[in-house]
């Protein structure tokens, strides 16, 4: 453990501290010493070469699926479904929150991230049953994304209804 810095306060010193403007001075310094130093350039190299890692298996997978046959929407589909199984799988083995906190939003960006956001939930809360556990959790966090991509396009839906059916 590092040895302790004498210009910078720790959390008791901030708290004992009587006057208010040195204590707010005092706190924002320990909150600076405290906050993580980040490299955004690394960072970003990171969640490009997940991100674009991931994306580069599924144009694997499509053009594997391609070679069997199938056409480019049935390989697409195919691609698509295989990167969200091997996406659960790796949820469901602890795998995919450790390439998260390495990769960032490199992970998320993809359809993996947003099956993860849907699986991650419902296991943590596996242990409640399978009715309050699994069936109530299981879109906590991707429930408001499906909710109101369903009712936008709805709503779109019925603004090109009304417009193909009266005034077009």
């Amino acid at each position: 453990m590092k040895e302790k810095d004498r210009d910078n306060p720790d959390i008791e010193e901030v708290i004992n501290e009587k006057d208010t403007d040195l204590q707010k001075e005092k706190y924002n310094e320990y909150v600076k010493n405290m906050t993580p130093k980040n490299n955004i350039f690394l960072n970003c190299t990171k969640a490009f070469l997940v991100g674009g890692s991931i994306c580069l298996l599924g144009e694997v997978f499509s053009e594997m699926y391609r070679f069997f046959g199938n056409d480019d929407k049935l390989a697409g589909l195919y691609s698509t479904m295989t990167l969200i199984g091997i996406s659960i799988i790796l949820t469901g083995f602890n795998i995919y929150q450790k390439l998260g906190q390495f990769a960032g939003a490199g992970s998320i960006v993809p359809i993996t991230g947003f099956a993860n956001s849907v699986v991650s939930p419902a296991i943590e809360f596996q242990a409640e049953g399978d009715v309050f556990g699994v069936g109530c959790k299981i879109f906590s966090i991707a429930g408001p994304v499906i909710l109101y991509g369903i009712l936008s396009s709805w709503v779109l839906g019925v603004i090109y209804w009304v417009y193909t059916a009266f005034i077009h």
